[in-house]
């Protein structure tokens, strides 16, 4: 064999060593991760849940693929998001945004593992008890609609001589109305008026802001919903037309300039979601991984819009706040 053919051969088995070795490693494992919100309101949610896979060994793009669904708000897009995830086969797919995601992969598969963050996992038919979940789902019971009347009582601490309360809930996300049907219950006991307005549309939002502001109400109240979420900016920007005071379950609302907010941090939330997430990957099944219930409540007060709003905030209530935002 002349040299240079001798050089060309080893050369050329040299090139194809590697790229046979890279063939024969597997793939990494993907994670479905489909939401009824939008990826513009969930960054502390990706925060969260990017947090918790790191924790279990897992990061995005180095040993683990995510294939993101996004339903901005509009539900009856979720049963086909998660039919293209089981076809595409994914390892695992995580329910973000409440029940309607966590149901849609539900009825899509009973062999895929499902991590969701829910409301009342139980209420739902999610699962058959908290500590043992039973089936292919397990993941973290939010408490955010269970809030409802909890917010009312902070409210109304707030404004005692309050004529008219308004609360905005969504008659197609069912805990939205479990929890408008509590604060209502909660209201006659109270002797406080309240006036609930449906959205479930952008044009039935408009509809209800402006009943709001042809009723006067002295405040407004946001029940819990996905598709409130991913209206945020466009909520919090009527409140402020309309000089309103306002509450809020997440956060973000305050943050983004709602006068205050009170619920569990989805952050942290998220990041047990996370964590449920890399432990199946690493071999746990979802009937022995127990439902987890969020534990971390935060009451933030935005002290700009109140000043904005006009409003005195007592010290007293202050300082019943975990933050404040100057």
């Amino acid at each position: 064999m002349r040299r240079r053919d001798f050089i060309s051969l080893v050369g050329g088995s040299a090139v194809a060593w590697p790229l046979a070795a890279r063939a024969q490693q597997p793939a990494m494992p993907v994670i479905g991760f489909m939401s009824s919100r939008s990826p513009e309101d969930s960054q502390s949610v990706l925060v969260g849940f990017r947090k918790g896979l790191s924790e279990g060994g897992l990061v995005e793009g180095k040993n683990v693929v995510i294939e993101f669904r996004w339903a901005r708000g509009e539900f009856d897009r979720l049963p086909a998001f998660a039919a293209e995830l089981v076809s595409n086969r994914v390892a695992v797919i995580v329910a973000a945004g409440g029940d309607p995601s966590a149901l849609a992969a539900k009825a899509a598969t009973s062999t895929i593992p499902i991590v969701f963050a829910s409301g009342d996992p139980i209420k739902a038919g999610l699962v058959a008890s908290l500590s043992r979940p039973g089936g292919n789902a397990t993941g973290v019971y939010n408490l955010t609609n269970d809030l409802e009347t909890k917010r009312l009582g902070l409210f109304r601490e707030l404004f005692p001589s309050a004529a008219l309360f308004g609360v905005l809930l969504d008659s197609k996300f069912p805990p939205s109305v479990r929890g408008a049907e509590e604060l209502a219950e909660a209201a006659r006991t109270i002797d406080q008026p309240l006036a609930l307005l449906n959205a479930s549309t952008d044009a039935e939002l408009d509809v209800a802001f402006a009943a709001l502001a042809q009723q006067r109400v002295t405040a407004m109240l946001l029940t819990a919903d996905p598709f409130f979420d991913t209206r945020r900016d466009k909520i919090i920007a009527f409140a402020a037309r309309q000089k309103l005071p306002a509450m809020y379950h997440f956060r973000e609302y305050a943050v983004d300039g709602g006068l205050m907010s009170y619920g569990t941090s989805l952050t942290e939330a998220y990041r047990d979601v996370g964590i449920y997430a890399a432990r199946i990957l690493n071999g746990a099944t979802p009937s022995s991984l127990p439902v987890l219930q969020s534990v971390k409540f935060e009451f933030i007060i935005n002290l700009k819009t109140a000043k904005t709003l006009g409003m005195n905030i007592p010290a007293s209530f202050l300082s019943l706040a975990d933050e404040l935002i100057d």
